[in-house]
């Protein structure tokens, strides 16, 4: 794994780390990928201390230098299934300026090592089927599509907004 960039985990109470994660989290609601909007400023001020009371939110940044450039944002579950800790990657966005250059695989890399750490089972995510390069990311780190059956077909992720 190159460390061409620094992977840290995000302490959510530290003013370097709540702009960071929050100026790339923003970037990311803006591109197209993310819904195409900036985030409403009172979600921004309010977001690092609701991650911060919420148990098993972890998140980690990548850096170039003092430059935030990439976030992963995840959140641990459970697998009924296998009677094990899950983690579930709610968030992954690099500045579009060092996409694939390997820095979503590193983010991926330290949330992989962490799970393994809490002894959790797999790695879950959802992606857009338009996102193609995000796709080819997850794809080389190994994901793919869910399935219990094969013959039933693959798993769709669904919403419901609720108010």
């Amino acid at each position: 794994m190159s460390n061409k960039f620094q992977i840290s985990f995000v302490d959510y109470a530290l003013a370097r780390d709540q702009a960071a994660l929050t100026f790339i989290l923003n970037m990311y609601a803006c591109d197209p990928m993310g819904g195409g909007e900036a985030l409403p400023l009172e979600v921004l001020e309010r977001l690092c201390s609701d991650l911060a009371d919420i148990p098993g939110a972890v998140s980690w940044l990548a850096w170039q230098g003092d430059q935030a450039i990439g976030l992963l944002n995840a959140f641990k579950g459970y697998s009924t299934f296998k009677a094990q800790p899950l983690m579930n990657i709610h968030d992954i966005a690099v500045h579009p300026d060092f996409r694939g250059q390997g820095v979503g695989q590193q983010l991926i890399h330290a949330l992989q090592q962490y799970a393994q750490s809490q002894n959790c089972c797999k790695i879950t995510l959802e992606v857009l089927t338009g996102n193609v390069l995000a796709r080819q990311v997850y794809l080389k780190a190994g994901f793919e599509e869910y399935a219990l059956d094969p013959t039933m077909g693959t798993a769709n992720m669904m919403q419901k907004w609720l108010g």
